[in-house]
C-alpha cells in the first residue's frame, strides 16, 4: 500500500481550505493567539479584557473561540497595545525566491 493518507499543507489552513483572504485570516488568527497567550499569562478574565478593549465580554469569548471576522487586523493590534504590548511593523524587501512574500506575526 503506497498511497499517502494525508497531504502536506501550505502552512496556512485558511488557504488550504480555499477561503478568500486567507493571508488576512491567518494573520488575525496569529494575533488572537498572541492576545489569548498574554491574557492567560496575566490571568486576565474576559470581562477585564473586554473593559480594556472597549468591547463586550461575549465578543471577547467569540474572538478567543476563533470567530474574529468582526475585528480588523488594526483593531486586534490595538487590543495588543491595550494589553501593554509594543507592536512593531517591519517592511522589508522579499529575498526568498522559493516562497511568495507573506505577512507574518512573531
Amino acid at each position: 500500500m503506497s498511497q499517502k493518507g494525508y497531504e502536506i499543507g501550505s502552512g496556512n489552513v485558511f488557504k488550504d481550505l480555499g477561503l478568500p483572504n486567507a493571508e488576512e485570516h491567518l494573520v488575525k488568527a496569529q494575533l488572537v493567539f498572541k492576545i489569548d497567550t498574554i491574557m492567560k499569562k496575566h490571568r486576565l478574565k474576559q470581562v477585564e479584557a473586554a473593559a480594556l478593549f472597549g468591547i463586550r465580554q461575549p465578543d471577547v469569548s467569540k474572538m478567543l473561540r476563533g470567530d474574529f471576522r468582526q475585528f480588523s487586523v488594526e483593531r486586534l493590534l490595538r487590543f495588543l497595545v491595550a494589553l501593554d504590548q509594543d507592536v512593531h511593523i517591519v517592511v522589508k524587501p522579499h529575498h526568498n525566491r522559493k516562497n511568495a512574500p507573506a505577512l507574518q506575526v512573531f
